[in-house]
């Protein structure tokens, strides 16, 4: 049977619908990312740069304990109800940590927050409303909004702070999550619950044994762990180095997003057309690799950090929204929604892992700590990728 080319109007409806939810969601890390090293290195307890790491990184580790059991809940009790209960903890989070200029409490706000872990029921959700044919698009317009909200953040962020600070932005995000909540209530109907899906541990080991999965897993892992981890030491260089005040480091995020998007073309079509999928995919990380000798060798002047972070957000982009796909593509058809939440899982735990260690780094070594701490675990993923097998589009396409 050939597939459907077009979604229905009721599929793009929730498609739209819960990529605005899951862009919500990752403003809980990218909306503070550009900004929170400063604010928290003004705080009256002075804070290590570990304990920056960790404010940083700790939204990763509770969204990763409490991922996949949430998921499991939503089974069970139905996914909307685990909606409201996971933005209702983003909401207490985000108020502690903005009503709040105590480090300590910063990080249990930041923990709260990450333990309203409802992207795997936002992914079964989103499968429960969509076809088996329409379900990799719904999942690229997730990764779309993703991608776009980062971009967007980076540009924001720096405004946002001038105009409410952080601890408004975190009050923001509660405000935020509170409009979530009516919106999935008005909006999103739960689709009525199929026959009952158990995961037994026989089944979570076979996902877990996956190699062609788990190479796409250590690939979120490293991307968001270089994510954190560069944005604990890039404000500091943007000001130090580049002479940049934080209030202006839009301006130099925005035309560096806006050309990584620009570049990120030709490589899309590359892949799709000419069957370049795993060459662009090795490209890109190679590109990350690219961008930390940069800043380690050349980043004197901010013409030079600029470049930097281009080649590093042309690649990260790219993967960004490459990585779900493959893994909707790859993951057995009855277990896609584990599979994504395992995926979902190793985001978190990246967060959390590029948070603590990039931290460390920066606290014992400074920034090219950091930068050094990325280049070796970009070099790693990518030799584990070497042999990575990409499915065939034109397969996928006529199969359904």
């Amino acid at each position: 049977m050939v597939q459907k080319d077009r979604m229905t109007p009721s599929e793009i409806k929730a498609s739209s619908i819960l990529a605005s939810i899951y862009a919500l969601r990752m403003l809980g890390i990218f909306l503070i990312l550009p900004i929170f090293s400063i604010y928290a290195a003004d705080l009256p307890s002075q804070p290590s740069a570990f304990q920056i790491g960790l404010a940083l990184g700790i939204y990763g580790l509770t969204q990763a304990i409490f991922q996949i059991p949430f998921g499991m809940i939503s089974d069970f009790l139905g996914r909307k109800k685990v909606i409201y209960f996971g933005l209702i903890l983003f909401i207490i989070g985000s108020l502690i940590a903005g009503l709040s200029n105590e480090m300590e409490l910063i990080i249990l706000g930041r923990a709260i927050q990450g333990a309203g872990a409802i992207s795997a029921v936002l992914s079964a959700l989103l499968a429960d409303l969509t076809s088996d044919e329409s379900r990799t698009k719904a999942m690229g317009i997730v990764g779309v909004s993703i991608g776009l909200t980062f971009a967007l953040s980076l540009v924001l962020s720096p405004i946002l702070n001038k105009l409410i600070g952080v601890p408004g932005i975190f009050i923001l995000m509660g405000i935020l999550s509170f409009i979530a909540i009516i919106v999935i209530k008005l909006f999103i109907v739960e689709a009525p619950k199929k026959n009952k899906v158990t995961i037994n541990l026989a089944e979570f080991l076979f996902i877990l044994k996956r190699w062609d999965l788990n190479r796409l897993n250590l690939g979120i892992f490293v991307l968001h762990a270089t994510q954190i981890s560069l944005f604990i030491v890039i404000p500091y260089y943007l000001i130090s180095k580049g002479g940049i005040p934080l209030s202006e480091h839009w301006s130099i995020y925005l035309p560096i997003l806006f050309l990584s998007f620009i570049f990120m073309v030709p490589m899309i079509i590359f892949s799709q057309r000419w069957n370049l999928s795993k060459q662009t995919f090795l490209i890109s990380i190679v590109l990350l690799f690219l961008s930390q000798f940069l800043f380690i060798n050349y980043s004197y002047d901010i013409l030079n950090i600029s470049l930097a972070l281009l080649i590093y957000f042309i690649g990260f982009n790219f993967l960004e929204a490459s990585l779900p796909s493959l893994v909707s593509r790859i993951a057995p058809i009855d277990r896609k929604g584990f599979s994504l939440g395992v995926y979902n899982t190793c985001q978190s735990l990246g967060m959390f892992f590029g948070g603590v260690v990039g931290g460390l780094a920066a606290n014992n070594y400074g920034y090219i700590g950091v930068f050094y701490f990325c280049g070796i675990i970009i070099f790693i993923w990518f030799i584990f990728s070497l042999s990575i097998k990409m499915p065939d589009l034109k397969r996928v396409s006529k199969i359904s």
